[in-house]
């Protein structure tokens, strides 16, 4: 098993101002006010999937139609305003559909930090994605796509909820590339973001042992993280990141 001199080595090394450049936090790093910060990281965290530079192209064009204004975009949003936008499984109708979800979301229940934070402290089986997903899907119309389900998938069926996870890291941690601007839950209890990537590097690690890449391999392999860092386990995301770079 890797040591925990090897892994905070990689974070200290990765954990940087340069690490935001090709990384999808960058539209949140253009912004000052917190709601736009917010919503800026929740909207990229939808998108962040396939290849980086496809998507980060995407996000550019979609930040491009909201003037860089995300909080205004959505507090005044119109369908029209998005056009053709599309992103593979998300068409126009599903992000229409979650950005007026959003609206009412901004508009008459706080925002995003206050469903997160209700999640957070009213988790079901265990698990404080299950209340957020249920505002989104309960508002949802009848004849939503796959692709809003793919965008804010259902934590019922046990998936890693990788993009969630992520979402939370950079509202909840403090640091060079992380945001910090959500104080409701310490970082000891964030989970670490897993993808494809991460798994294998974490198995090769040897701090993962589950061959499902689903809820349990991430509580699973938090919760060895938590052996090298119980306060912050997830720093070591960046680790994950640069020992996958440094196998190359």
């Amino acid at each position: 098993m890797i040591t925990k001199n090897e892994l905070d080595k990689l974070v200290q090394l990765y954990e940087t101002p340069d690490f935001i450049n090709d990384d999808p936090i960058q539209f949140l790093h253009r912004l000052n006010n917190k709601k736009d910060i917010e919503i800026a990281g929740f909207i990229s965290s939808l998108v962040a999937y396939g290849r980086r530079d496809v998507f980060i192209k995407k996000l550019n064009e979609l930040f491009k139609i909201a003037q860089n204004e995300p909080y205004n975009f959505i507090i005044n949003f119109d369908p029209k305003l998005l056009g053709n936008f599309n992103y593979r499984f998300g068409k126009p109708n599903d992000f229409a559909m979650i950005f007026s979800i959003l609206k009412e979301l901004y508009t008459k229940n706080g925002g995003l930090e206050e469903l997160f934070k209700y999640g957070y402290n009213n988790p079901i089986k265990n698990n404080i994605f299950i209340p957020i997903t249920d505002y989104f899907y309960s508002r949802a119309e009848e004849n939503t796509q796959q692709g809003f389900y793919f965008m804010i998938p259902d934590p019922k069926k046990g998936g890693a909820m990788k993009r969630m996870c992520m979402f939370l890291r950079w509202m909840v941690r403090k640091g060079p590339v992380d945001f910090g601007i959500w104080n409701f839950m310490p970082t000891s209890d964030l989970y670490i973001p897993l993808d494809v990537h991460v798994a294998r590097i974490s198995r090769e690690m040897g701090l993962l042992k589950r061959n499902a890449n689903d809820f349990k391999a991430v509580l699973e392999l938090t919760n060895n993280l938590k052996q090298f860092d119980p306060n912050d386990p997830v720093k070591y995301d960046f680790a994950m990141f640069g020992y996958g770079i440094n196998q190359k």
